[in-house]
């Protein structure tokens, strides 16, 4: 049993490298090829079961893995970047998934025949791009300087905004729609903003200046700083749950952009591990896809995904 789970992760990692290869050997982006490997080895061929292999590890495994490529990502946001493009990053995190956000409801809501509370809450589900997808995209298509940042920007900010609009609508939900749930869920959003900014930013500062003042040796910097990303994810959840993504988020933003503090050999040890991480987390998804529950679905769910593509290539 043991050697077998061990033959099942080494083989994991055997396929996300050749996957990544062979993307950029016929110069596609890598999630094509990492999502189809996904599909043939967990619901065609069985070879790989996410949730038997894993168990109760494999969201949390998922969470700090997306916890590390939002903060790697942030990482490489710096302000002069996207100097004189600030407003066009502010309209896709924004306007733009205020419209993504009511396109989808509406399209799940006539195509799907879902309720109207589900269907909100699929809508805000939909709104985030992520950088596990932009990024990878990003080093295979090569767009200009302006577009890559911009998009970068997109990518990485919407992702914690997207979870906190998901968490505030099904908080919304349960809650009862009425005034006082109105006034719950903006106390939640309070709170989750007011940790998130108050553990990253502190966490951001603190690691800076041990960067700068060299508190702590170079050759455990990069081990380091990965310690406290995990710290900072996991104590931002346990203080106000779905916090943490924030936090790391802005504690990336905060390095990035700290006066006198260099991050460029930080940054090429996360890219690396965020590669990894991304065709993992790409492989052990796509394996838990269900055919059956998609046939349930029908063709419906190809027309909401027009829709959105519309939408998306509109907005």
């Amino acid at each position: 049993m043991e050697e077998s789970i061990i033959l099942t992760i080494a083989g994991i990692g055997v396929v996300t490298i050749a996957c990544q290869w062979f993307a950029w050997w016929v110069k596609l982006p890598a999630i094509l090829f990492l999502l189809l490997a996904g599909i043939v080895a967990g619901p065609v061929t069985g070879w790989l079961r996410p949730d038997e292999l894993f168990g109760h590890l494999l969201f949390p495994f998922v969470s700090l893995s997306v916890a590390v490529v939002l903060f790697e990502g942030s990482l490489t946001l710096r302000f002069a970047d996207i100097r004189g493009l600030e407003r066009v990053v502010r309209r896709m995190v924004t306007s733009g998934l205020l419209v993504t956000w009511a396109v989808g409801a509406y399209a799940s809501y006539r195509l799907l025949g879902f309720a109207v509370e589900l269907a909100v809450l699929f809508g805000a589900f939909i709104v985030v791009t992520g950088p596990t997808v932009i990024v990878p995209m990003l080093r295979t298509v090569r767009p200009s300087a302006h577009l890559s940042n911009i998009l970068r920007w997109e990518g990485i900010v919407i992702d914690p905004i997207g979870a906190l609009l998901a968490v505030l609508v099904f908080e919304f939900i349960i809650s009862g729609q009425g005034g006082e749930a109105l006034s719950h869920t903006l106390w939640s959003f309070a709170r989750i903003v007011a940790v998130g900014l108050l553990f990253g930013i502190a966490s951001g500062q603190l690691m800076g200046l041990a960067l700068r003042h060299h508190w702590v040796p170079q050759y455990l910097h990069n081990v380091a700083v990965l310690a406290v990303v995990f710290a900072v994810f996991a104590l931002s959840n346990a203080v106000e749950a779905e916090a943490g993504l924030l936090a790391v988020t802005v504690m990336g933003l905060w390095l990035a952009n700290m006066p006198r503090v260099s991050v460029t050999h930080i940054i090429d040890f996360k890219e690396s591990l965020s590669l990894m991480l991304i065709s993992t987390l790409f492989v052990v998804l796509a394996a838990r896809i269900d055919f059956a529950q998609l046939q349930q679905v029908g063709w419906a769910a190809v027309g909401v995904v027009a829709v959105l593509q519309i939408a998306i290539g509109g907005r």
